[in-house]
Order: structure tokens, then sequence, then C-alpha cells
């Protein structure tokens, strides 16, 4: 099976940059959607973009509005989330998801999220 591992977060001024990290190990990720998602202390978990195999189809959540970016590494078995000019209302746990089989639609695996924190 799968294991993804994010990597990158931290504590960042508001409109400054932050990128993210997730490796997958254990199966072929060439043949993977992977999506991100976050969530805040007391909120729902939040849709924030995804990615296709090839990267050519990428879709975002409204909430990021052009500000974040979703490239990916086959080769490295590695997506990325390149968050650009930060907001307060970004503070999440971040975590990547794969659609392994894939279904189009459902993640079945899960990393274990990484903390971003925008001061204002």
């Amino acid at each position: 099976q799968v294991q993804l591992v994010e990597s990158g977060g931290g504590l960042v001024q508001a409109g400054e940059s932050l990128r993210l990290s997730c490796v997958a190990s254990g199966g072929t990720f060439s043949s993977y959607i992977m999506g991100w998602f976050r969530q805040a202390p007391g909120k729902e978990r939040e849709f924030v973009g995804f990615i296709s195999q090839s990267g050519s189809m990428i879709h975002y959540g409204d909430s990021v509005n052009g500000r974040f970016t979703i490239p990916r590494d086959n080769a490295e078995n590695t997506v990325y989330l390149q968050m650009n000019s930060l907001k307060p209302e970004d503070t999440a746990v971040y975590s990547c998801a794969a659609d392994t089989r894939p279904t189009y639609g459902q993640y079945d695996t899960w990393g274990q999220g990484t903390q971003v924190t925008v001061s204002s």
C-alpha cells in the first residue's frame, strides 16, 4: 500500500510563500491522482486542489484563488503545494492524499499532515 509523508510546513508572515512536499512510497506514483486538503481548528476539511497523473488537469479550490499551484515530479514520487501570497486565513494543517486506483474522485491514502501558520 502507498504511504505519503508531507513536509515543509512552518510559520510565515502574511504575503510570503511556502512550499510543501508530499513524498509517496510503496506504489506507482505516476498512476495516482494527488490532492491537497487543509483543516483549521474547529473547521471542516477543505479541498485545496488536485493534479492528475501527468499534470494535464489541475483544479483548485475557490479559496486559494490563483495563489497556489500544485506541481508534481513523477520521477521523484513527489507532489508539491506551492503557496504564494499567504494570508492568515490559510493557517491550517495541510494534508496530501492519493487516489491510487484511481477512482477519479475518492482518495484512499492520506499523509499525516503538516502545520502551516500565517501571521499577520
